[in-house]
């Protein structure tokens, strides 16, 4: 269904998306990030740091990475600040490449079991599932952060797969 290949691009596709999301936060006021904006986590900086909850939830299940300290409500608090919020999200984006880097066609295949405080109770799923589940919950919230920051008047960037960089 997906190889490691593809999940090399994304995460180098999020890792961009990212760092051009973080140009377009840099040039707003504190104030700007963490005004209600009425999205589902709030506020740009509030949903950012949903994301950024959500990628080390993630990586906790399928790797070493310890669990966040937070649960998913509280998850728009995650960082305070958007200093903060950058440098873990350059941490965690670190983690996903390597992560990536490392993934053997075996480690897509089977299924993934973990307890999801979400909806309360054991799930299992198949790693493909959950790995494209991954990628695509973070093209899902960064979309949102792309809306939410072209209201506010910046420019986020092109966000077409395609106009990547190949670097």
């Amino acid at each position: 269904m997906i190889t490691p290949a593809y999940c090399q691009t994304m995460a180098r596709y999020n890792t961009w998306q990212n760092d051009q999301m973080a140009e377009a936060m840099a040039r707003l006021s504190p104030e700007a990030l963490s005004q209600d904006r009425g999205a589902f986590f709030g506020s740009i900086l509030g949903t950012a740091n949903h994301l950024l909850w959500a990628d080390a939830m993630w990586l906790s299940r399928l790797t070493d990475l310890p669990k966040p300290d937070v649960a998913v409500t509280d998850s728009p608090s995650m960082t305070p600040t958007l200093a903060a919020w950058q440098a873990e999200r350059f941490r965690m984006d670190g983690r996903l490449r390597l992560w990536a880097e490392d993934l053997g066609a075996l480690d897509l295949t089977g299924d993934l079991t973990w307890f999801s405080g979400s909806t309360g109770r054991e799930e299992r799923r198949p790693m493909s599932v959950i790995v494209m589940h991954i990628f695509n919950h973070q093209i899902h919230h960064r979309g949102q952060i792309h809306a939410m920051l072209t209201a506010a008047g910046e420019d986020p960037g092109a966000t077409d797969l395609f106009l990547m960089p190949q670097a």
